[in-house]
């Protein structure tokens, strides 16, 4: 009895691991039809090149996340083998990325960080033909970039609807890891329109698939075979694979590339507004019933938002008819309207909620404008100086000892400024001769800055204050 007892255990859990599997998907189909599609990008930058995204590091220090300040600088992009905390070697080389044929006639779609600064980017196909690729368009934003080669009869992907996603879901990515072409990874959807500050204005796709450097610009395909997503970021503290990816939304991808075929550059809304998320403290001095909302720090003259009546001080808690939960939500539906288009702001405002009708600025091609209209201070990279700054807090201030109204904080540093021993953490009171009290007021301070300039920032860390001059490089 105690052998037919084993034997029939081993027969039931022989039956039930056969039906498990049967329940799983097989991915062979996907991966043979949609192969030939995927190709690899080389980038070549000349001697003297900076990587891009390698001065800043490129990590998500937003706070919807609840990053911990441990792991601040663990969120990298990637590009290939050359650099597994981003792109290529400081001083030019190659750098390795995927991409995709959306089309026969040779349009390619990749990240606009594998390509951007190249002088050369050789397309090689899965049937190992080479093409030199001109770049149609690139936008730093969505980090799209469109490349065309000249051939025809390209094996094409299938497009899908990014809109339509679900935490839970199976996909699938093909790439080339580490230089491993055609690596075919899977896992599921982690969750969908995941903001952070680096990118504010793209809702991401998290997953849990397997993604390293070299992955950076290949597809993310669903159970149909169509691609979701353009694979872009690592939340990793080695520069590998932690189970935490970031992917472009195909929709939005796709948008980018329509309007950079027509037009060669993208628009996004604009309200010209500086916004941080409504904490717990917020709620209850504001007399908010629940934790949530957009805070209104500034309102830039000559908006919308300012046209429109927006104090600072409001708390806007719904756009279009959408709830804002947290302040990164609000750039993500901005950006996402077309320029000159009505949208109606939730506020509240004195114990009341308002309607507010608001038309819909562009936002500036140049990135450093773009940001400070939105809130959260500059972007990586986004000026001369290579500077993130970031307003600060009444709490912050009183804890840094400021007791006058000037004075922005580092949140990020390019490489100009840590050559000069700027930090994050410092605060910059002065550029030149003129206090800067907000981020806004640093990005109007230093956007006129140009290859060759110097400038002097009164920078206060801890109990003392210096100068110090900063000179940007000139290019070539």
């Amino acid at each position: 009895m105690i052998n037919v007892y084993k034997i029939g255990s081993f027969v039931a859990l022989f039956a039930l691991t056969a039906a498990a599997h049967a329940d799983l998907p097989d991915f062979t189909q996907l991966a043979e039809k949609n192969g030939p599609s995927v190709v690899n990008v080389m980038a070549t930058r000349g001697e003297g090149a900076t990587t891009p995204g390698a001065d800043a590091d490129d990590q998500d220090d937003s706070s919807p996340q609840n990053v911990p300040p441990e792991m601040q600088d663990f969120l990298r992009r990637f590009f290939g083998p050359n650099g597994p905390r981003g792109g290529a070697p400081r001083g030019g080389g190659e750098s390795l990325g995927s991409g995709f044929v959306i089309s026969s006639d040779g349009y390619i779609l990749t990240n606009n960080h594998v390509i951007d600064g190249s002088e050369r980017v050789v397309v090689r196909l899965s049937d190992r033909r080479e093409f030199d690729a001109k770049v149609v368009g690139k936008d730093k934003t969505s980090d799209v970039a469109l490349l065309k080669v000249n051939a025809t009869g390209l094996p094409a992907v299938s497009i899908g609807d990014s809109a339509k996603l679900k935490p839970g879901q199976w996909v699938v990515a093909i790439g080339s890891p580490f230089g491993f072409d055609h690596t075919v990874t899977h896992g599921v959807v982690s969750y969908v329109g995941r903001g952070n500050r680096s990118e504010q204005y793209v809702p991401f796709i998290q997953t849990d698939v397997p993604i390293n450097p070299g992955n950076s610009g290949g597809p993310l395909f669903n159970l149909d075979g169509q691609v979701v997503g353009i694979n872009s970021q690592i939340y990793s503290n080695s520069g590998g694979y932690m189970g935490v990816s970031f992917a472009v939304p195909i929709n939005m991808a796709m948008n980018t590339v329509e309007q950079l075929k027509t037009t060669g550059k993208v628009s996004r809304g604009m309200l010209g507004v500086q916004i941080r998320t409504v904490g717990r403290d917020d709620a209850k001095a504001l007399g908010l019933s629940q934790v949530g909302g957009a805070l209104v720090n500034d309102v830039t003259a000559g908006s919308g938002a300012e046209k429109a009546g927006v104090q600072p001080g409001d708390v806007i808690v719904a756009y279009d008819g959408k709830p804002i939960d947290q302040s990164s939500d609000l750039p993500l539906l901005v950006g996402n309207t077309k320029p000159g288009t009505t949208s109606h702001l939730k506020v509240f405002r004195d114990g009341k909620t308002l309607d507010v009708p608001v038309v819909v600025g562009e936002l500036p091609t140049d990135k450093n404008s773009m940001v400070a209209s939105l809130g959260g201070g500059t972007g990586p990279n986004s000026n001369p100086l290579g500077i993130t700054v970031e307003n600060i807090s009444p709490e912050d201030r009183k804890a840094l000892g400021l007791k006058d109204p000037n004075g922005v904080v580092i949140a990020r540093t390019g490489a100009v400024a840590s050559r000069s021993g700027l930090q994050k953490g410092d605060v910059v009171l002065k550029v030149g001769r003129n206090y800067v009290k907000s981020a806004a007021e640093f990005d109007s301070a230093v956007k006129d800055i140009k290859p060759g300039d110097s400038v002097m920032l009164l920078v206060k860390r801890g109990d003392n204050a210096q100068f110090v001059t900063l000179t940007v490089p000139k290019k070539g």
